[in-house]
């Protein structure tokens, strides 16, 4: 994908997002994707949940984008794009670097802090994508045990 072609375009960013999960997924890992975007949808960053394959339990798809995004002198401006409801660690990320608005694929197999965040007047919106619940959905039945690690049980 052209990294302007999102134009802020929900779906066109969830893409981006799904395209992360679903390779995390290929490498044994938490299918989760994330990517960051501008406020003129140019693509910054894009990650997935890279906790198995590196061994590091602070390698979320969020954390994972936004560090690919780089530093930038402010984050109020830009989307960060998830394949699921981002965790309470994921949730601190986007909240304590003020990133602007919060475009989650699903939201039924595990309900994060967008709730807490919209409190905060973080934009947020859930697409209820029918790709972002199967995908969960089928992981969590496939890997219970990876699953509940992952979300700190």
């Amino acid at each position: 994908m052209d990294d302007t072609a999102a134009a802020l375009d929900p779906a066109a960013m969830l893409a981006v997002a799904l395209e992360e999960a679903r390779t995390g997924r290929a490498e044994g890992g938490v299918p989760v994707g994330a990517a960051l975007f501008g406020p003129d949808g140019r693509l910054l960053g894009r990650g997935r949940n890279r906790r198995v394959q590196d061994g590091d339990p602070a390698a979320h798809g969020e954390t994972s984008a936004f560090r690919a995004a780089g530093r930038l002198r402010g984050y109020g401006d830009t989307t960060m794009v998830t394949t699921l409801s981002p965790c309470w660690f994921c949730s601190g990320l986007v909240r304590q670097f003020g990133i602007g608005a919060v475009v989650i694929g699903e939201a039924r197999t595990f309900q994060g802090g967008h709730e807490w965040l919209a409190g905060f007047g973080v934009r947020v919106t859930v697409l209820d994508d029918p790709e972002c619940v199967a995908l969960m959905r089928d992981f969590i039945a496939a890997r219970p045990d990876l699953w509940e690690e992952d979300i700190g049980r």
